[in-house]
C-alpha cells in the first residue's frame, strides 16, 4: 500500500521535534520550502507516496549517464568549493557508487538544507548527496540509504582543557556555562544530564563559540566533532581545542545517529543497488579511505541500519 501524501500542517509538529544535531532552523526552512511547493502547486498537499513496483529511476539514469546530486554547502559533508568544484564526503562516496552502477556524470544541484527535501519530491535532482541524519521524521518522506557515518558530540574548550571536560555531566557537576548553536539538540543532551537551561548560551555557529571561548564568557561549546573538526581547520583560534568524540547518553539510553542518502519513496531497486555497493565498501575499508581526507576517522563508521534510525 502506497504512503499516504505529505501534508506539511500535519508533519511539522514530527519534523521540528525529530531534526537531531542540525540546527531546528533548518526544520523550519524545510517547512517554508514545503508549503512554497504546496503554493506553486496550487495545493497545500505534496504528493510523496513515489513510485510503485521498486520505482524505475536506477534504469532511467543508466540511459542517461547522469545523476543529478542535491547538496546543502555544509562541509565536510557536501559543498561547492572556491573553484567551483563538488567536495566533501558524500559527494565523493556517491559518485564512487554511481559510477559502480553504471552512471557516469554528476551534477551537483546546491539549495539550501531545509530545501533539499521538498527539491527531491519536485523533481530538481534525483538524490539528496548532504549527510543528512535520519530520523523518524524525515522517514515519512525520504527513502533512506543505510547511514556512512554516525555522528558524535565534541566540546570545544580552552587549551589544556582546565576542566577536564569529556561529556555532559563534566558540565553539569562543575556547574558551567555551556554554549551551543542555536536549536541544537546538544541543548538536550545536556539537559537530560542535568545541566540548568538557563546557563546555556546559544550561538550561531562554532566561530562564534570560540569567540565567546577566548573571551571568557563560557567554558565549553557543545556540537557535533566533524562541524568542531571543520571550524578548527580555519586556524584562527589557536587558544581552542577539541575534546575526544563521544557519544551522548540521556538516561541510561546512547543517542546515536548517523547520515545517510536521500531517494524518493518507492525507488526501493535503486536504494537497494547503492545499499549493496555501500556494503562493499564498508566490509572492505574503502568507505573510510574515501571519507577520512574529509575528517572522518574509524571512530564515525557506523553498523547503524536505516531501519533502526527510521524508528527514533
Amino acid at each position: 500500500m502506497a504512503s499516504p501524501p505529505w501534508n506539511t500542517s500535519e508533519i511539522t509538529g514530527q519534523l521540528t521535534r525529530g531534526i537531531r544535531r542540525r540546527s531546528l532552523l533548518a526544520g523550519v526552512a524545510a517547512l517554508g520550502a514545503a508549503g512554497a511547493l504546496g503554493a506553486a502547486t496550487g495545493c497545500s498537499r505534496v504528493d510523496v507516496s513515489g513510485a510503485t513496483d521498486g520505482g524505475h529511476l536506477l534504469e532511467d539514469l543508466r540511459k542517461k549517464g547522469t545523476v543529478r546530486m542535491g547538496i546543502a554547502s555544509e562541509p565536510p559533508y557536501a559543498s561547492i568549493n572556491s573553484k567551483g568544484e563538488l567536495t566533501g564526503e558524500a559527494p565523493a562516496v556517491a559518485k564512487t557508487i554511481f559510477q559502480r552502477l553504471g552512471i557516469r556524470n554528476f551534477e551537483p544541484v546546491p539549495v539550501e538544507f531545509g530545501a533539499l527535501v521538498p527539491g527531491l519530491h519536485s523533481f530538481q535532482y534525483d538524490v539528496i548527496v548532504a549527510g543528512m541524519f535520519i530520523n523518524k521524521a524525515r522517514c515519512a518522506a525520504v527513502l533512506f540509504s543505510d547511514p556512512d557515518y554516525e555522528s558524535k558530540d565534541a566540546f570545544l574548550v580552552p587549551k589544556g582543557n582546565p576542566h577536564k571536560i569529556k561529556d555532559y555531566p563534566d558540565i553539569a557537576r562543575q556547574h558551567l556555562r555551556m554554549g551551543t548553536g542555536i536549536g541544537y539538540a546538544e541543548i538536550d543532551y545536556a539537559v537530560g544530564n542535568g545541566v540548568k537551561e538557563s546557563t546555556i548560551q546559544t550561538y550561531g555557529d562554532q566561530i562564534a563559540g570560540m569567540e565567546a571561548l577566548e573571551a571568557g564568557r563560557i567554558d565549553a561549546f557543545a556540537g557535533t566533532a566533524l562541524t568542531m573538526i571543520e571550524a578548527l581547520k580555519t586556524g584562527k583560534h589557536p587558544k581552542v581545542q577539541m575534546t575526544s568524540p563521544f557519544t551522548p547518553t540521556v538516561d541510561g539510553k546512547q543517542q546515536r545517529d548517523g547520515g545517510g542518502y536521500g531517494f524518493r519513496l518507492g525507488e526501493t531497486k535503486l536504494r537497494d543497488a547503492f545499499n549493496g555497493e555501500l556494503q562493499k565498501m564498508k566490509k572492505s575499508g574503502e568507505l573510510l579511505r574515501i571519507a577520512k581526507p574529509f575528517g572522518f576517522t574509524e571512530e564515525f563508521m557506523t553498523d547503524l541500519t536505516a531501519k533502526e534510525l527510521c524508528k527514533k
